[in-house]
C-alpha cells in the first residue's frame, strides 16, 4: 500500500502557489517533494533499530529555497554541472549563457536554471509505487538555450525503499541536455558524513583546473584519494594533500562509472553509515557521477529543526554526463536534437547494513 498526500507550501513572489507533496509506503519510509524546483524537502529511511530519520538537507519553508540555496534536493537542467565560460558552440553558432559562478563558468543552468521554476504536478499510485509527474516546458531562449524544451519528470517511491527518478526531454532546436538531482545526503540524519564510508564503482576521473572545469583528461583513481573502489571513510582523505582536493576543498569530481554496457543501469556508488547501519545505493543509467563533500558549507545556512550546516555535513551524488561536454570533444556528446528523446534514470535505494 502507498499514500500520496498534497499540502500547500507557500506563495512565488508572483502569487502562485507551490506545493508539497507526502509519498509514503509501508516499509516505514516517506519523501516530500515540492513542484517547486521539483525540490526533495525530507526523505525519511530506517535504521538498523527501525528508527526513521530525514536523512537529506534542506530547509522548512519555502522562503528560504527563494532566499537562495545550495541546490539543496533540486531537479538541475537544462545543463547541469559546469560549462566553461558559459559559452559553447553548437551548428556553427556561438551561444553565450550566464555566468553565474565567479563570473567564470555556467552553473546547474543558470540563474533560473530547473530548481527556480515551478513545475506542473500530478500525482498517481499504480502497482509499481507512489509516483508525482512533474513537467516543465522550458521557453526557446531561457537562459540563452536554444530551442523548447519539454521536461517530464517521474518521482516514484517503491515498496523496496527506492525512489526512482525517470526523466524525459524533447526539443524543438538543437539543444545541450543533462539533467541530475542535487539531494544532499547525510545518513546519520544530522551531524558530519566524514565517517560515512564511500564506494563509487569508478576506475578513472574527470580531474579539474583552477576553476573546477574537467582538464579533458581521464584519470586514473588508482593509488590516489579518489580511489573509492572499496568503501573508505569520506573524512578519510578529504583534506589530503593532493592538488585537486586543493583546487575544490574536498570532493567535487566527476567519476567515469564502469558500466557494463553504455546506458544501461547499473549501480553507481554505495554510502553506509556505520553507526545507524542505512545503505544508500545510487544506480543510473548515465556514464559519470558527481561526488561533492559538501565543502562550501560553512555554517552560514540554517536548516530543518535549527541545524546548522557545517563543512561536510552533507554529500551528493548526481549521475551526470561529464561537465563541459559541449566544450569538449573527447566527452560523450549532451545535444539533443528535434525528434529524439532524452532519457534517463537514476535511483536511490535504502537498506539497512547486515
Amino acid at each position: 500500500m502507498f499514500d500520496i498526500s498534497v499540502d500547500d507550501f507557500g506563495a512565488l513572489p508572483d502569487g502562485r502557489e507551490a506545493q508539497l507533496y507526502t509519498l509514503t509506503n509501508e516499509q516505514g519510509m516517506s519523501v516530500k517533494i515540492t513542484n517547486y524546483g521539483g525540490i526533495i524537502t525530507e526523505l525519511w529511511a530506517p535504521d538498523k533499530n527501525g528508527t526513521s530519520a530525514d536523512v537529506v538537507l534542506g530547509f522548512d519553508k519555502l522562503e528560504d529555497y527563494l532566499d537562495g540555496s545550495p541546490y539543496f534536493g533540486a531537479l538541475i537542467g537544462r545543463v547541469g554541472n559546469r560549462i566553461d565560460g558559459g559559452k559553447f558552440t553548437l551548428d556553427g553558432k556561438i551561444y553565450q549563457l550566464a555566468k553565474n559562478e565567479n563570473d567564470t563558468s555556467h552553473l546547474h543552468g543558470g540563474n533560473v536554471g530547473f530548481d527556480k521554476v515551478l513545475w506542473d504536478a500530478e500525482t498517481e499510485v499504480t502497482e509499481d509505487g507512489a509516483e508525482l509527474h512533474l513537467e516543465y516546458v522550458s521557453a526557446d531562449g531561457e537562459e540563452g538555450y536554444p530551442g523548447e524544451l519539454t521536461v517530464n519528470v517521474t518521482y516514484r517511491l517503491t515498496a523496496d525503499n527506492e525512489l526512482y527518478t525517470d526523466y524525459k526531454a524533447t526539443t524543438t532546436k538543437a539543444t545541450p541536455v543533462n539533467l541530475t538531482q542535487h539531494s544532499y545526503f547525510n545518513l546519520a540524519g544530522k551531524g558530519s558524513v566524514e565517517d560515512q564510508l564511500m564506494m563509487i564503482n569508478a576506475d578513472k576521473y574527470t580531474p579539474i583546473n583552477d576553476v573546477l572545469i574537467p582538464t579533458g583528461k581521464l584519470a586514473d583513481v588508482a593509488g590516489t584519494p579518489f580511489d573509492l573502489g572499496e568503501p573508505k571513510a569520506i573524512g578519510a582523505e578529504v583534506n589530503a594533500d593532493h592538488p585537486q582536493l586543493k583546487i575544490a576543498g574536498g570532493y567535487d569530481h566527476n567519476y567515469v562509472l564502469n558500466k557494463p554496457q553504455e546506458g544501461e543501469m547499473s549501480l553507481a556508488a554505495e554510502v553506509v553509515d556505520p553507526q545507524s547501519g542505512r545503505v544508500l545505493q545510487v544506480h543510473t543509467t548515465e556514464p559519470g557521477i558527481q561526488f561533492y563533500s559538501g565543502n562550501f558549507l560553512d555554517g552560514t545556512l540554517t536548516g530543518k529543526g535549527g541545524e546548522v550546516y557545517e563543512k561536510h555535513a552533507g554529500f551528493c551524488l548526481e549521475p551526470q554526463h561529464f561537465p563541459d561536454s559541449p566544450n569538449q570533444s573527447n566527452f560523450k556528446s549532451i545535444i539533443l536534437q528535434p525528434g529524439d528523446v532524452y532519457s534517463s534514470t537514476m535511483t536511490f535505494s535504502f537498506s539497512v547494513s547486515k
